[in-house]
């Protein structure tokens, strides 16, 4: 069974994220299920081409990247899910990732920058649900979960 799709963040979450600090370092959790066939809007040039949905994130990611390194930001972890352990069953993440920021501020400035306005259309056609939640770092002891 699918729940609601999530591609986009709404008016009143991206308002929430700009609401809390923006001069400390983030997190960003990743979860993506992809679609079968990407969808792209019908004048654009991949449209025509009938990538999968995994292909046109790795277009995105092709795109994305220079702009992710410009902003100081950085792809810090990268997994792929073998099992749900705790939680639906009926949900499988086609690809997750963790991405670092240097500050809030440098994650607003990425995905308002003109170069990655482009790269995000990639995105939407790629996704079919997905999850982005927003972390503070917290320091380690090496050995507790707490």
């Amino acid at each position: 069974m699918m729940d609601e799709c999530y591609i986009d963040p709404t008016r009143e979450s991206f308002a929430a994220f700009k609401s809390l600090p923006r001069d400390a370092p983030i997190h960003m959790l990743n979860l993506l299920q992809f679609r079968e066939q990407a969808d792209y809007p019908s004048d654009h040039s991949n449209a025509a081409r009938g990538l999968s949905g995994a292909d046109a994130y790795r277009e995105y990611g092709r795109a994305s990247t220079p702009v992710l390194a410009r902003v100081g930001g950085a792809v810090i972890w990268r997994g792929r899910m073998e099992a749900m352990v705790i939680g639906p069953q009926d949900k499988a993440w086609d690809a997750a990732f963790i991405a670092a920021y240097p500050t809030a501020a440098a994650f607003l400035a990425m995905v308002t920058d003109p170069e990655y306005k482009l790269a995000v259309v990639h995105r939407q056609a790629a996704v079919l649900t997905s999850r982005l939640i927003r972390f503070a770092p917290l320091e380690t002891d090496g050995g507790s979960f707490a």
